[in-house]
């Protein structure tokens, strides 16, 4: 046996090796998360590593709004919230990354410096001056108060993906459908778009699962009537006082979350062609 193959071999062992780890140490606490969502309240500090004492109680008192308790309100909210910030983050950022990617002018550096740079803000920096703006104009507790600063973070990432794949845009063939009579708006939406479908894609999956898990500006600006469901398992209350309803938000973060991996699963192969289409030129 030669020395490549056995050098070939010994790289795919540690390939597979160093994936399993990384798999392990990713799903461990999510696997938990369930374990611990199944099993009875009286034995929720126990350390047997699969499902014992199984019950659906907890998912009943996460769901119930008996406790004060309102995840269902919660995930309405955060499904309303989502789609916004992901629909207006790919509506501007589209347009931001086309023209980026397409035209020369002065200061485009400085303008994806910036983009760039927003990205990289402390949320916990904004708080204050968000609660006092919210607070003069009335805003303070409603879905605007959450959507508007939700897309100031949202909004660099989704440019930023952007333009790494439209820069690899075929672009002779823009300057074919305009010479065949299209207008910019025309050959934009009929040809560019099309073709850029799954980094957009891609895109607004993350968008969506950003926005979706987003807790510290919700955590301030929210109300009872508009709380995602992030500031809302924050604030679960057991079935008895002073009690801290460990299995209850597991459940409740099981519910939050089996949706997301399930749209992630489903999904994963327009989420990696959108990622790495814009790496190889056309």
């Amino acid at each position: 046996m030669s020395k490549a193959t056995n050098r070939r071999r010994a790289r795919t062992v540690r390939t597979w090796i160093s994936a399993v780890v990384i798999m392990v140490w990713c799903l461990l606490p999510f696997y938990w998360m369930v374990v611990t969502s199944f099993r009875d309240v009286g034995y929720t500090f126990d350390t047997t590593p699969w499902p014992t004492h199984v019950t659906l109680d907890n998912y009943a008192t996460a769901l119930s709004t008996h406790w004060g308790n309102h995840l269902g309100q919660a995930l309405l909210n955060s499904l309303i919230i989502g789609v916004s910030v992901t629909l207006i983050a790919l509506l501007v950022g589209t347009v931001a990354a086309y023209a980026l990617s397409r035209y020369d002018f002065a200061g485009k550096g400085i303008v994806m410096g910036a983009i760039m740079g927003a990205s990289m803000f402390p949320g916990v920096a904004l708080l204050t001056p968000l609660f006092q703006l919210f607070t003069t104009i009335g805003w303070m507790g409603s879905y605007q108060a959450l959507i508007i600063p939700e897309i100031s973070f949202v909004l660099p990432l989704t440019v930023y993906t952007l333009v790494s794949f439209l820069r690899e845009m075929p672009w002779d063939l823009e300057e074919a459908a305009r010479i065949d009579g299209c207008t910019p708006a025309q050959a934009f939406r009929k040809i560019l778009l099309p073709l850029a479908a799954p980094a957009i894609f891609t895109t607004a999956i993350l968008a969506f699962i950003s926005s979706w898990n987003e807790y510290l500006i919700s955590s301030q600006l929210s109300s009872d009537a508009t709380q995602p469901v992030t500031v809302a398992i924050a604030s679960f209350t057991g079935t008895l006082p002073h009690q801290e309803p460990y299995t209850a938000v597991m459940a409740a973060g099981t519910i939050v979350t089996v949706p997301l991996v399930i749209l992630v699963l489903l999904f994963q192969r327009r989420i990696v062609a959108g990622l790495t289409a814009g790496g190889v030129k056309g």
